[in-house]
């Protein structure tokens, strides 16, 4: 039975996370745009985590879930910052293995600078990074870009959810481009995208994969996969990569 923990921030903001302690590797899993740490994907990493005597660590950032907030206030860079703290104060010192689902994919490669010598591997799941601009803004009509600027907001409907996006998301989105950047490490990076996946093109997932001249890298088109890959046949095929990586890594 998972058991949900928080950091607390300050007086005002604790953030909500699960963990597993471990001597030598961990796995962090950072969620993606509106996600919890209660859906199957954590769970299921988690789960290896323990099997595997790793560590693991899975969080909500601010206005996410069951952590502090509200969600239109935040940002990239504060989601950066959350996932960052929590690192510094589960994982410490250790190794790790990073899996970014969707957004969480533009979250973990922002922190790449901050922990350069402990990532030992990346695992994309749907990767989006700067989804705000090229998938969002760039895609809205005149109407809702007029709403966005002078009320600050505007609900977007997208199948069975809604998404409130403001400008000041927005524009933080822009201040945090990655696509342009190098990130020369030799360690292992694989993106997961489903073919049938209507949120994010796999180009993104492509995308991702230049930013690591130096990496051993590949992409992993599931045929019949969505855009979160939460079934149960897709997860074993993450779970099988994740095995791969442990052992090149321990």
């Amino acid at each position: 039975m998972k058991k949900f923990k928080y950091l607390k921030v300050s007086k005002a903001k604790k953030l909500r996370y699960i963990d597993n302690f471990g001597e030598k590797l961990y796995i962090v899993f950072l969620p993606g745009f509106m996600s919890d740490v209660e859906g199957v994907k954590p769970n299921t990493f988690r789960k290896y985590a323990i099997k595997k005597k790793f560590g693991f660590l899975a969080l909500e950032y601010t206005g996410h879930g069951k952590s502090s907030g509200k969600f239109t206030d935040g940002n990239i860079s504060i989601w950066t910052r959350d996932s960052k703290k929590l690192i510094k104060k589960i994982v410490k010192r250790k190794n790790f293995i990073l899996i970014g689902s969707s957004m969480g994919s533009w979250i973990s490669l922002n922190l790449f600078q901050f922990f350069k010598k402990q990532i030992k591997g990346f695992i994309g799941i749907g990767s989006a990074p700067e989804f705000l601009d090229k998938l969002m803004w760039k895609k809205f009509p005149k109407k809702i870009k007029d709403e966005i600027i002078n009320k600050g907001l505007s609900i977007i409907k997208s199948g069975n959810y809604e998404y409130p996006i403001s400008y000041q998301l927005i524009k933080d989105g822009r201040k945090n481009k990655i696509l342009s950047k190098k990130i020369r490490l030799k360690i292992q990076v694989s993106m997961f995208h489903g073919k049938k996946d209507e949120v994010v093109p796999v180009s993104f997932s492509r995308k991702v994969l230049n930013l690591f001249p130096d990496a051993k890298k590949k992409i992993i088109i599931i045929k019949d996969g969505d855009h979160s890959l939460s079934q149960i046949k897709n997860l074993k095929k993450i779970i099988a990569e994740l095995n791969r990586f442990s052992k090149n890594i321990i």
